[in-house]
């Protein structure tokens, strides 16, 4: 029976003013095998390689994430599920604001729709991901690659590739703590100032142009936000000081990474190492073990090896 081997990149939502609609394919990856078996084997088994610890949490039951995605598209083309056994490398951490449970949703829809002969477009594979993520933010390049803009237009969705230049290094400091995008939500007001509306809109406005024309005023300006981030930032131990840190070492800016804890900067290359070596210090310096990336932008996206 065909083996089907798929990768799917990191992503990192929101970006500041881009709450549920902003986000960008990181060059961090979790691979997925799928093997089909026969009938008289288990109908779901996973094989767990990559962070031992976090795969720990992974169970092979009807309610596992990346099962749901792999079933869903055998349910959409009218076709039995077949039993499959899953290989996982995981590389992205769970419950980090990496877009975990974004890699586990794409990877489960491709591997399947491959194995199945590819019956669903790419725009098919994105509507189901965000349909069952429930915001396009991670799923789009986590399929798609690049950072990418999503916009739900009369119940459909415009799809905007945002230009990000190579000299936009993207710094991630990943605590060893987690926090769920439920609890990050639940912290965040139902209602906003007409001031903050104003606030988030000129920076979203900017940001593009920050990214693609690597402007350090604009970038400076642009990777601010009043709608998610002054409450969730409580929720982080040591955000402040990761911050002071970043910036001093030479970072434009720092946001939360997706729901958080993971902390993002984007710097000059000349500056990354840096930037990288105080923020997994400055969480040290305060009893909180970190681990810092100098990644890239991913382009590809989801690919089948």
């Amino acid at each position: 029976m065909t083996t089907i081997r798929v990768q799917v990149p990191a992503t990192t939502a929101n970006i500041g003013a881009g709450f549920d609609c902003l986000g960008a394919a990181l060059s961090l990856h979790n691979q997925f095998q799928f093997s089909p078996v026969t009938q008289d084997e288990p109908f779901f088994s996973l094989e767990l390689m990559g962070a031992a610890v976090e795969t720990q949490k992974l169970e092979a039951t009807a309610d596992n994430l990346l099962y749901r995605a792999f079933a869903k598209v055998f349910e959409t083309i009218g076709q039995a599920v077949p039993h499959i056994k899953i290989a996982i490398d995981l590389k992205v951490p769970l419950s980090r604001g990496l877009g975990s449970s974004a890699t586990a949703i794409v990877g489960g829809l491709v591997g399947a729709n491959a194995l199945a002969g590819s019956p669903l477009s790419q725009r098919e594979i994105m509507n189901l991901a965000i349909e069952m993520e429930g915001h396009p933010d991670n799923v789009v390049p986590a399929l798609l690659g690049g950072c990418q803009l999503s916009v739900n237009h009369q119940q459909d969705w415009v799809i905007c590739p945002w230009a990000w230049h190579e000299g936009v290094v993207p710094v991630v400091a990943i605590p060893d703590f987690e926090l769920s995008t439920e609890a990050a939500r639940a912290v965040l007001p139902q209602q906003y100032a007409r001031a903050q509306a104003i606030f988030n809109a000129s920076r979203l406005g900017l940001l593009p142009h920050g990214l693609a024309q690597n402007n350090p005023e604009y970038l400076t300006a642009a990777l601010d936000d009043q709608i998610h981030q002054p409450y969730r930032k409580n929720l982080i131990k040591g955000y402040d000081q990761v911050q002071q840190a970043a910036i001093a070492a030479g970072a434009y800016g720092m946001v939360i990474s997706g729901a958080g804890p993971t902390l993002l900067a984007l710097t000059a290359s000349e500056n990354a190492p840096q930037v990288a070596a105080a923020m997994q210090t400055a969480w040290e310096m305060i009893g909180v073990q970190a681990i810092a990336h100098v990644l890239e932008i991913d382009q590809q996206g989801t690919v089948i090896l």
